[in-house]
């Protein structure tokens, strides 16, 4: 009895899983062991701290400035552009005016081919001119002597002016190609500058409104102040305008500087050269031009558009450049000051030159 009761309280021996039953339960441990594992790992692998408003600050100072390089770039695509737009367009023109002639030679051969075929005496020259395929007239050509003195006149004409057409239409395949190319990198640095600008954009936007006004702050006091001093700048721009006309070299100079502080206050928008709005090369062109001087669009044209003077030797009207890729330019206006675009959302102002990299200056010749 004793030994049945012993027995009843035996616990069954525990068999191992086969088949099925073995394998799933081998899947869940191994599954368990690579959760835990990944759980471990993230632990593991702080996530990265977000930028700091000092961070994010410098960076889109950055961007600002890449947009501004990839303005400057997008501004001679553009100029670029124009030429080969103008080009196709002139030899388009001349393509009609030599085909305009070579329609009134022919029409003019065909009246006499009509009075000689009334005469059964169609010269075969005259046959040859009004063919349809001019290679077959062009390699045939030497069939002129056999026409009088009037219809080899004519005839000369027509191959001169076929031979003419085909180099028209060969130098406007080339400009063609040449316009295509322009237009495309104008796309590339017009997208560029839009991705740069939005990059910034979307930077600003993580700052809390302090820390974004202590930004807005410190940029427009290294550019030479914000609206409030672009408002009072322009308040007093009568007063301002005729004290730089009389510093300025000559007339022509104080005419720019008049036509500069007339454009205080004014925006900034990349590619724009006025009345409304600006960018920094835009600005110069615009008042040299205001002048009666033609200036190339760019600053890394612009630099090249006169004498060069040295930072003492300044004067108002001449043009200072800035950053060693020469990417930004403005008038000086005396005093160690200039009036310049600064970057979007800055409207054109007045600011010191010792608050950027001072690369070189221009005298406007």
């Amino acid at each position: 009895m004793a030994a049945h009761r012993k027995s009843a309280h035996r616990k069954p021996k525990q068999r191992p899983f086969t088949g099925p039953a073995a394998r799933t339960a081998a899947t869940l441990a191994l599954a368990g062991a690579a959760t835990a594992t990944s759980a471990t790992g993230a632990g593991a692998a702080p996530a990265e701290p977000a930028p700091t408003a000092a961070q994010v600050r410098a960076k889109v100072d950055r961007l600002y400035h890449d947009a501004e390089v990839a303005t400057e770039k997008y501004n001679g695509a553009k100029e670029k552009e124009a030429a080969a737009t103008k080009a196709v367009d002139t030899l388009a023109d001349e393509a009609a005016r030599r085909t305009d002639r070579l329609n009134t030679a022919r029409h003019t051969l065909g009246s006499m081919a009509t009075a000689q075929y009334r005469t059964g005496a169609l010269d075969p020259a005259v046959q040859l001119a009004l063919s349809s395929d001019p290679d077959t007239y062009l390699e045939r050509a030497a069939q002129l002597d056999r026409a009088g003195d009037r219809q080899t006149s004519l005839l000369t004409g027509i191959r001169s002016q076929l031979s003419g057409i085909a180099r028209v239409k060969a130098r406007a395949d080339r400009e063609t190609e040449a316009l295509a190319a322009r237009r495309a990198e104008l796309r590339e640095h017009r997208t560029a500058i839009t991705t740069k600008l939005a990059d910034a954009r979307k930077l600003l936007a993580t700052l809390t409104a302090d820390e974004r006004a202590a930004y807005e702050r410190a940029a427009d006091a290294a550019h030479g102040g914000g609206p409030a001093q672009a408002d009072r700048s322009a308040t007093h721009a009568d007063r301002s305008t005729a004290r730089a006309s009389v510093a300025a070299p000559d007339s022509r100079a104080g005419r720019a500087v008049a036509f500069a502080h007339g454009a205080i206050g004014k925006p900034y928008v990349w590619g724009a050269t006025g009345p409304n709005a600006f960018d920094c090369s835009g600005l110069t062109q615009a008042a040299w031009q205001a002048a009666g001087v033609s200036l190339p669009r760019t600053t890394y044209t612009q630099i090249n558009a006169g004498q060069r003077v040295s930072r003492s030797e300044l004067a108002p009207g001449d043009l200072v450049f800035f950053y060693s890729g020469i990417s930004h330019v403005g008038l000086y206006i005396g005093g160690g000051q200039m009036i310049h675009a600064p970057r979007p959302g800055a409207p054109v102002r007045i600011a010191p030159i010792d608050q950027m990299p001072f690369a070189g200056a221009t005298r406007v010749a």
